[in-house]
């Protein structure tokens, strides 16, 4: 095994570990929300928790190719969750909230597919985009920043949890 083998092996598992743990953090928070419940919306414009877990499953849905993995759905059909969309306010708009996890359950299966069978090689080129403009984007500071964006909506759900009156979820 050669050296950069050795010392990027790590790098992919601290990757998978990230989204395992935003899984985690997700699946904590959506507990005993109702569709009903994932479309009350916050104070001041901000997103309801249906927008929030259709955006994740949204972003993954559009990373997966990235991973090697082929998307869950089409894009169009989450193209009312990606990024830049308006906040759900009507009931029309918003995808059944089950419907939603299992978009997300499928997505994160592929995500750790796509992550364990990941080339270390692959780190290091160039990603197909960036979605901070930046010319020299890798595979690897993409995939930092992907599963940085998960975590951090992943963690407005919490919010939005105790926003609807229910108690905390992760303690």
């Amino acid at each position: 095994m050669n050296a950069t083998a050795v010392t990027s092996a790590p790098e992919i598992d601290v990757l998978r570990s990230t989204a395992q743990l935003t899984d985690f953090v997700l699946r904590a928070n959506v507990e005993g929300i109702s569709h009903d419940d994932s479309l009350i919306q916050p104070p001041s414009g901000a997103n309801c928790m249906n927008w929030v877990v259709g955006h994740l499953a949204c972003i993954y849905n559009n990373a997966l190719p990235l991973l090697g993995q082929q998307p869950v759905r089409d894009k169009v059909s989450l193209q009312r969750y990606d990024r830049g969309s308006k906040p759900i306010v009507d009931d029309g708009e918003a995808l059944n909230f089950r419907e939603l996890m299992s978009l997300w359950d499928e997505a994160q299966k592929r995500v750790e597919a796509g992550l364990s069978s990941l080339p270390v090689s692959r780190l290091d080129e160039p990603a197909p985009f960036s979605p901070t403009n930046n010319p020299n984007e890798t595979v690897r500071s993409l995939l930092t920043i992907l599963l940085f964006h998960q975590a951090y909506h992943a963690g407005q759900t919490g919010v939005l949890r105790r926003l609807m009156g229910k108690a905390g979820a992760i303690k």
